[in-house]
């Protein structure tokens, strides 16, 4: 590895969706009291900070995405001194917290916006955006992500308040100095009391300019984030990720750039839009475009070396599992997921695992609407009903990319409400919990989650995942997704089948990989080893089998490929 580099370049971050992991007190919601109970597992399989979604008290209008007070925990979720403990206990495991920071809005039930609503001239009007304006004639036609205007008329002040998501979320005035200050100090009390790192949400629409509509990289944003990183993050050995749909290469070495000036790196998501179809909505999908996601990856990996730093995911709270979205969660459920995975953490930047992903957690196809939670979710339905979408149509879009479907309750064994609870669960737990649970796994050394755990263990050893070259191979093939790693003399060969049929791959030929008389690939003689496979028997040479994927180290630096 690099000289003296941040300690989260070779770290593994874990995402934890609160009220779904673990409830110790038989509430049926996941709480901080749960996640240490867990720990150990978290630690077995080789963790080094969990990023925990939002535990702020909030009225959960957004599952705690709108936030009434920074400096408090939910009830839901327990107590300050249980946070303080998961904080303790984790530390003592080596694993840091990472909270997650929502600063673009607030909820509508914080003091600020409280005392906002009381009048014009409150100290805390300002905290907000307003527009003056009569009822039904919003100051412009934008929309809110969760559906409907993004304004919001209040009578007794005679003006609109501005919110891009919930009508219960409005956006905070970063233009405030105010404001700004405030946000600080709820920040350094985290900071204080030992947290690892923040995860900012939505953080490129805090300098919007809603009357040109911009929403995403308004002006003043890097001016914002600086300030914000100076005023905090540094002052600490901390890890900061930028949550950014609308980040660009250009944009994103401003977010991670080496020198710390704004976030250690940056979350963006062009490689898991590419199943949208153009210029629709995400309910709108189509078949992957493969060459398109290998390209787009590509572009990340070699653009971001040596001047930022990518997080490297497929899953996580928003989005659908990737194993039933890109993978095979039916007869290839485990070669898929275990593929899946070698070639997300054989790529340079910090990896993430969405709770249960290590375990190969699938989608969940509820027989009816009112099972699911999600307001994005019940709001679309809602939508397209009225514009005469067909609910079976609804329903199948629901069951690709509903957000549910990251956050049902995670499959501990094969108990009752698969070990989450010994209540109610608040969202139903996937029915194929007696087939995927952790137990099971943990005794099954050919299990996604063993595979998992040997992946992380490969990338910690071996400094050439954090600081090697990218050569994405064969980049017009429509089944395989190869490239190469190449540091100090080391290579490696990333290998992979991405569909469920077998598939010619003459890579392992020209890469010297040497073969017994039967055609079989073998790992030894040549310089040539196999580092981790996700079949308990090597293939013929020239043929890959359904999501059969490998990662080979070649000791020095042989003939070009």
């Amino acid at each position: 590895m690099e000289h003296n580099a941040p300690w989260w370049k070779n770290a593994l971050i874990y995402q934890i969706y609160p009220r779904s992991f673990q409830d110790s007190d038989g509430d049926g919601v996941g709480d901080l009291n749960g996640i240490v109970q867990r720990l150990d597992y978290l630690a077995d399989l080789g963790v080094d900070a969990i990023w925990l979604c939002p535990v702020y008290r909030s009225p959960q209008d957004d599952n705690g995405y709108d936030i009434s007070d920074y400096c408090d925990i939910d009830p839901v979720f327990g107590t300050l001194a249980d946070m303080e403990r998961l904080i303790r206990e984790a530390g003592q495991r080596g694993i840091r917290i990472i909270m997650d920071l929502v600063l673009n809005h607030s909820s509508d039930e914080h003091p600020w916006f409280i005392e906002a609503k009381k009048s014009r001239e409150n100290p805390y009007h300002g905290f907000y955006i307003w527009r003056d304006g009569v009822p039904d004639a919003p100051p412009n036609d934008m929309k809110a992500c969760f559906g409907g205007s993004a304004w919001t008329w209040v009578p007794e002040l005679r003006q609109y308040y501005f919110h891009q998501f919930s009508v219960k979320q409005p956006d905070l005035n970063w233009d405030n100095s105010a404001v700004r200050q405030q946000i600080y100090g709820a920040i350094n009390f985290w900071i204080k009391k030992g947290v690892g790192g923040f995860r900012l949400d939505v953080i490129d629409q805090i300098a919007k300019e809603p009357d040109l509509k911009i929403t995403n990289n308004g002006p003043r944003l890097h001016e914002f984030i600086q300030e914000l990183s100076r005023e905090t993050f540094q002052k600490g050995d901390l890890i900061t990720v930028g949550e950014a749909w609308g980040a660009d290469i250009d944009r994103a070495k401003l977010y991670s750039k080496p020198d710390g000036s704004e976030f250690s790196m940056v979350f963006q998501f062009e490689h898991m839009m590419l199943d949208q179809e153009p210029g629709k909505e995400k309910w709108d999908f189509c078949p992957l475009p493969f060459v398109k996601l290998k390209k787009c990856l590509e572009k990340w990996q070699k653009e971001l070396h040596g001047c930022g730093w990518n997080s490297l995911f497929w899953d996580n709270h928003d989005l659908p599992r990737i194993v039933s979205r890109w993978g095979n969660d039916r007869e290839y459920r485990v070669e898929s997921a275990k593929m899946l995975a070698t070639v997300l953490h054989g790529m340079e930047g910090t990896p993430y695992v969405y709770q249960g992903e290590e375990l190969g957690m699938t989608n969940v196809r509820f027989d009816s609407i009112e099972q699911y939670q999600d307001i994005e979710i019940r709001n679309m339905y809602r939508e397209r009903l009225e514009k005469g979408y067909a609910e079976k149509d609804i329903m199948e879009s629901i069951y690709a990319k509903g957000r549910d479907n990251a956050r049902t309750p995670m499959q501990w064994d094969d108990t009752e409400n698969a070990g989450f609870t010994t209540g109610a669960p608040w969202l139903g737990v996937n029915p194929n919990y007696t087939e995927i649970n952790a137990r099971s796994q943990l005794q099954d050394e050919n299990s996604v989650f063993h595979y998992y755990k040997k992946l992380i263990h490969l990338r910690k050893e071996n400094s050439i995942f954090v600081d090697g070259d990218f050569t994405l191979l064969l980049p017009e093939d429509e089944n395989i997704f190869a490239y190469v790693r190449e540091y100090e003399g080391r290579k490696l060969l990333v290998a992979a089948n991405f569909t469920d049929k077998e598939v010619e791959c003459p890579l392992l030929k020209e890469w010297g990989v040497p073969a017994d008389e039967d055609g079989a690939a073998k790992s030894r003689d040549n310089g040539v080893k196999l580092l981790i496979h996700n079949y308990n028997n090597l293939p013929s040479q020239q043929k890959l089998r359904p999501y059969e994927a490998m990662i080979w180290e070649k000791a020095e630096t042989g003939t070009e490929i």
